[in-house]
């Protein structure tokens, strides 16, 4: 392409040639220039008029706006739900944390109120960058997934200190007389009866006629009968081959088949049967073999609950009974 440019009078011109190449590189500079030059009037034109509020531009203006808080607005409700929701969980799993590290502590024997105390704090304040939405809501996540973690391992707490519990207190280790003084202990002896040697197959608690006497676990009475040596006895099996015996009764308060807790009176101490005074024969079976009782009640006194099992273990085996 040719171009020639000449002034008023013809009196000089001038000849430009331009390739397809210049062409091009032509066109693309008058369209930056006029795209630039719309841009800055289309900027100054909306500054100005917001600023002057000029009717027309100041409508679109507030449109513009509005549609960018809109957007905005639904950006942080939709956001602001799914946080609700998850606190709404962790609140909920809280509860359950509470509830539970209540049961758990009550059978541990721990005081709860000893384990809500919050633990001093303090130091120099560096500040750091504020929390993005996308930092709170993975800081949400992971006190989601530490609590469900604290839930699975407190449930799990709670499961073996109940088995233990359940265990303690099938083992008789409570005092069946309580604040009296141990008489006759297990073991060979001289029979107040025959003066000769004799095998003393329980303990005797010496109290006055009437004293409660108490179960020392939970069981099933499998025997309330008259017995020409026990008197009023009364025998408890708490199961794995364990029972405890009840003897000179002066009163049975249960009978053949009821169902005892640890600690529940079952009878009154009395003299009935062989006997010499008003005293408790407290005798500890185990598979049908007298053992001596105060190891159990040791157990019961001194060791903690995990070591009950232990104690049992320690029993004398069973031995051929001797009369």
């Amino acid at each position: 392409m040719h171009l020639i440019i000449t002034d008023a009078w013809l009196a000089r011109s001038r000849a430009i040639h331009l390739t397809g190449t210049r062409l091009l590189v032509a066109g693309f500079a008058v369209s930056l220039s006029l795209m630039l030059i719309a841009v800055g009037l289309y900027h100054w034109v909306f500054l100005k008029g917001a600023r002057e509020g000029w009717p027309v531009v100041g409508t679109l203006v507030r449109l513009v706006v509005k549609d960018e808080f809109e957007q905005r607005d639904r950006f942080l409700r939709e956001n602001l739900d799914a946080m609700a929701r998850q606190v709404g969980e962790m609140q909920a799993k809280m509860m359950q944390l509470e509830s539970l590290g209540e049961r758990v502590s009550g059978l541990a024997g721990v005081n709860p109120n000893d384990l809500k105390t919050t633990p001093g704090r303090g130091g120099v304040l560096v500040s750091g960058p504020s929390l993005s939405m996308d930092d709170l809501q993975a800081t949400l996540s992971d006190l989601e997934r530490l609590g469900s973690q604290r839930l699975d391992l407190l449930t799990v707490m709670e499961s073996r200190l109940f088995d233990q519990k359940i265990r303690k207190s099938l083992v008789p280790t409570q005092q069946p007389v309580a604040g009296v003084t141990l008489g006759s202990a297990f073991g060979w002896r001289i029979d107040p009866f025959t003066g000769r040697s004799a095998l003393h197959t329980g303990l005797d608690f010496s109290a006055d006629p009437g004293t409660p006497i108490l179960a020392a676990a939970g069981g099933v009475v499998v025997a309330q009968e008259y017995h020409a040596a026990y008197g009023n006895m009364v025998e408890v099996d708490h199961g794995n081959d364990l029972v405890s015996r009840y003897a000179h009764a002066s009163r049975v308060f249960v009978k053949k088949g009821d169902l005892i807790k640890r600690g529940q009176r079952i009878a009154e101490v009395g003299t009935t049967g062989r006997s010499t005074g008003s005293h408790l024969h407290f005798e500890v079976l185990v598979q049908g073999v007298q053992q001596d009782p105060q190891k159990f009640l040791a157990a019961g006194q001194n060791l903690p609950a995990q070591q009950v099992a232990k104690a049992e273990s320690r029993m004398d085996p069973p031995r051929t009974a001797r009369r």
